[in-house]
């Protein structure tokens, strides 16, 4: 486990390049790895397949907020200090919790974080293992999307979303439990018109919900007691 710090684009790409580069030791030169980022920044981080155009360059740099490109997939997600529990996990190639079904491959994810969230005193988190849930503003939002392995308040408003990159060398799950929902900031970075940003904060209202207030630290002492 490290806790790494730094801006949004050096955490994201530090973490990409460790399934992304072997060093020349090939999958064998990579462990597993719990990695918690803490960000010194504020940005609007934009899945691998969302089109650059989702976001609006000049509220993201009105705000000073950077617009950001992770390499793994989902909508935009605005990272902020303190808004969300940022943890990365990496897993070699040819390890026991490696699955070749994406949405399986990431039970385990979600079922740490649902330990850590229940011994928090959130009582109600339950590992969504169903297919694919889209909801309005899932095509631009993450946590509007529900996918296998996230963890949601009774089966509905989601509190801890996970992504992924898989390469030969192995698979980054990248895991956002929030601590703060505000979607309303979210949706003013977005190229919306202003009818169409209103609507969305609406919408967008229930659909996630945040950890019990000041949990940070006692879940990733959970999360890390769960993956141990």
């Amino acid at each position: 486990m490290e806790r790494a710090t730094g801006t949004v684009a050096e955490l994201h790409a530090s973490s990409a390049a460790m399934v992304a580069s072997d060093g020349g030791g090939g999958a064998a030169g990579l462990a597993r790895a719990a990695r918690v980022m803490q960000p010194t920044d504020s940005a609007l981080v934009l899945g691998s397949s969302q089109a650059s155009s989702v976001a609006d360059a000049a509220a993201c740099a009105s705000a000073g907020v950077e617009v950001v490109r992770r390499r793994s997939g989902g909508g935009a997600v605005l990272v902020e200090p303190g808004s969300q529990l940022w943890v990365d996990l990496v897993v070699p190639a040819g390890d026991p919790l490696g699955d070749d079904d994406v949405g399986r491959a990431a039970w385990w994810v979600g079922e740490a974080w649902a330990a850590a969230l229940h011994g928090a005193g959130f009582a109600s988190a339950e590992v969504w293992k169903g297919g694919l849930v889209r909801r309005p503003w899932s095509s631009h939002v993450c946590f509007a999307l529900l996918g296998a392995g996230e963890v949601t308040a009774a089966g509905g408003p989601k509190v801890v979303g996970v992504s992924q990159r898989r390469t030969r060398l192995g698979a980054l799950f990248q895991c956002s439990c929030l601590l703060r929902w505000q979607p309303g900031a979210l949706t003013e970075l977005l190229a919306l018109s202003p009818k169409e940003r209103a609507s969305a904060a609406r919408d967008l209202e229930g659909v996630a919900t945040p950890a019990p207030p000041g949990s940070g630290e006692q879940l990733l002492e959970g999360l890390l007691a769960a993956l141990a």
